[in-house]
């Protein structure tokens, strides 16, 4: 059977479950930002600096992955930066159909110059809730600890979102190099968050084997699972994910790019799937991965031969895996359900090409 085309999967309702602030800017923004603030970048043009940040490249390791997000952090230290760096991937997510959206970021990580905490998760919010005004998806923000910086740091961050809960934080994540830096000596952040009756998605499983799993399910109770791609090394562990409908926030192209999987081909998600487990699709980093959601359902459709009726699965995976109130979270199902049963994958193909024909007409004359 023929392969769908990107456009099919592009006019498909989504979510974006993992999705890093910092690592989804637009690359033309990252120079602007550094022109007006006075930054000196690796490169002063989109050619060079993509060259420079690997973005899109295969690094190896999750370690050498991480370094670019040094570049983006270096124009993120002010409010104006991080407002337009959360309304434009919000307006990115929407141009795709994203509907609802989580952008995740640690927001110690933008007071070099001296923005109090508060006003890192106040600004952010602002840049999404306008864009959500503007352009229709809703976004809410997971506030990060990372691993390799110190566990009273990650209580900090678990404070913010205690402060912010029912504000448009709705949940807490631990990131950052995970080999060597276990979660259970955050301990203390993911019991204070627990004790608030809050959300806990957790990386793991990506740069470490399935130990880190289940510490981050039975020791800091995770709701969801980032990545998990080595998960199939542990077959019992991999049952009680699937029997609990423990959700899954999958990033393939990061994890080729991480290193933590080989290739697409053999990237676990269809297997995991295939199991009964609760699969979501995202992007990671949209800049540093240079990708889309779209692209990562077209990518599973040609690589790891999921149909588009299994991608509709997916895509409702996501978001019944939301960290969203029920009452939200059906009003969405609702719709969404009704929506890809109605969905016709030629008519889409078709008004993606007339579009594509409108623009082009309209760039000649």
């Amino acid at each position: 059977m023929q392969a769908l085309p990107l456009s099919v999967f592009q006019r498909l309702p989504k979510t974006d479950l993992h999705v890093h602030l910092d690592g989804s800017m637009r690359l033309e923004t990252v120079l602007d930002l550094a022109r007006i603030q006075g930054i000196e970048l690796p490169a002063d043009d989109v050619a060079g600096l993509r060259a420079a940040m690997h973005i899109g490249e295969n690094t190896g390791s999750l370690v050498r992955y991480l370094e670019a997000f040094d570049v983006t952090l270096e124009v993120l230290q002010t409010r104006e930066a991080l407002y337009r760096a959360a309304y434009e991937l919000a307006h990115d997510a929407a141009r795709e159909n994203v509907r609802y959206m989580e952008v995740r970021y640690a927001p110690m990580l933008h007071t070099r110059q001296g923005l109090r905490l508060t006003a890192v998760v106040e600004t952010v919010l602002k840049g999404l809730h306008d864009a959500e005004v503007d352009h229709g998806v809703v976004s809410r923000i997971i506030v990060c600890g990372i691993r390799n910086i110190s566990p009273a740091s990650s209580l900090e961050m678990a404070e913010l979102v205690v402060a912010y809960k029912n504000r448009g934080v709705v949940g807490f994540d631990l990131a950052g190099a995970e080999d060597d830096h276990p979660a259970k000596e955050h301990q203390d952040a993911f019991q204070l968050v627990r004790q608030n009756n809050i959300n806990v998605t957790i990386h793991a499983g990506e740069a470490y084997g399935p130990p880190s799993i289940a510490q981050a399910l039975h020791i800091c109770g995770a709701h969801r699972i980032g990545h998990g791609c080595r998960l199939r090394e542990d077959g019992d562990l991999l049952h009680y994910v699937v029997d609990h409908r423990i959700p899954l926030e999958c990033c393939p192209s990061s994890n080729v790019q991480t290193g933590a999987v080989a290739s697409l081909d053999s990237h676990p998600m269809r297997l995991y799937f295939n199991l009964g487990s609760r699969v979501t699709v995202n992007t990671d980093n949209r800049l540093i991965t240079d990708t889309t959601v779209s692209q990562e359902m077209h990518l599973m459709h040609t690589r790891m031969q999921f149909s588009l009726d299994d991608i509709k699965q997916v895509v409702l995976n996501g978001f019944k895996s939301a960290f969203m109130p029920f009452h939200e979270k059906r009003r969405f199902l609702e719709a969404i359900s009704t929506e890809l049963a109605d969905f016709d994958p030629t008519a889409a193909a078709d008004a993606a090409a007339a579009n594509s024909s409108d623009v082009e007409e309209a760039d000649a004359g």
